[in-house]
């Protein structure tokens, strides 16, 4: 893996837990965080994937201090939105890109591709280790994170709201399916850990179903705020 201390980075941000995980490497290997970048649908004023509104987002921006970039687009046009932005960030003095792949090999491919072609590198942190002991050690870290989306036909409607600790790692496994959910069995998004200044208190709305998913619609309620300490 290529050394990021001293470097600039942005980190491809989804809100959940493997990117979370991927900044909070990044970070204690001595890169310089520059921007989170997250796509949106070109339809809605949420995130892909993850459906997360843009005040979540923006409320994750300021606990971790770093700035958000958002840019809005189709699946047809989301490669080439994409590189119009990071060239961007290169141009600003951003040698990296942080990303939290594990082990989907279509994934790092595209991100090796996108890079390259605007001279950035991919740094991956999480890559081919195994998805068990990632998720350990993102509790162990004390990470929060709350299950916001799960896939129709992997996981029942009972996980949405559900706070990731072992007990539900169990539970998700007793369904058949790998608990890291990095084939898309399910998403996170992420209101505390070692890398935030303030614990995000989150809303829990209505329920929404659209392209095999079901979302559980959030909302910023209150920052836990308390006094953070740098050696």
């Amino acid at each position: 893996m290529n050394t990021i201390k001293g470097k600039h980075f942005f980190c491809s941000w989804s809100g959940g837990k493997d990117s979370s995980l991927a900044l909070y490497h990044a970070l204690q290997n001595g890169g310089i965080p520059k921007h989170l970048l997250t796509m949106f649908t070109q339809q809605e004023n949420r995130s892909r994937a993850h459906g997360l509104p843009l005040s979540v987002l923006e409320t994750q921006s300021q606990a971790l201090s770093i700035p958000l970039v958002i840019r809005k687009a189709s699946w047809d046009d989301y490669e080439s939105t994409f590189l119009s932005v990071i060239r961007k960030f290169k141009k600003e003095g951003v040698d990296y890109g942080v990303f939290g792949d594990i082990d989907l090999d279509a994934h790092l491919e595209w991100v090796k591709r996108v890079c390259s072609s605007v001279n950035i590198r991919p740094y991956e942190p999480l890559w081919k280790r195994e998805r068990r002991d990632l998720l350990n050690e993102f509790l162990q870290l004390g990470f929060k994170a709350t299950i916001i989306v799960i896939k129709q036909g992997a996981l029942s409607r009972s996980f949405l709201g559900r706070t990731l600790d072992q007990q539900v790692i169990i539970d998700m496994e007793k369904t058949g399916i790998d608990a890291s959910g990095e084939e898309g069995e399910y998403h996170t998004v992420v209101t505390d850990g070692p890398i935030f200044s303030s614990a995000i208190h989150l809303q829990l709305n209505d329920r929404v179903v659209r392209d095999g998913y079901c979302f559980l619609d959030v909302s910023v309620g209150r920052e836990i705020k308390r006094e953070v300490f740098h050696e």
